[in-house]
């Protein structure tokens, strides 16, 4: 792994740790957490939820993401 790309990681796993990340993804989770099936009206607004709610779950799942790719560049380097 060349240095630019330790240092982006290094720099994810820096905010991670952080209370306003945690913060952060718990104001998405609950937003996430708000969507119900019964307040959608029509096939328009079903779309735009579908959009905002994948959205939000990539948010909610980055810093998995972020570990998981840091682990399997690790894997590959050995």
């Amino acid at each position: 792994m060349d240095s630019d790309l330790e240092k982006q990681y290094e720099n994810f796993f820096s905010m991670f740790i952080t209370d306003g990340w945690k913060q952060f993804i718990e104001d998405m989770e609950d937003i996430y957490d708000t969507y119900k099936i019964e307040d959608i009206k029509d096939e328009q607004q079903l779309n735009r939820v579908k959009g905002e709610r994948s959205i939000l779950w990539r948010i909610i799942n980055m810093e998995q993401s972020i570990r998981n790719a840091y682990d399997n560049i690790q894997e590959d380097d050995a």
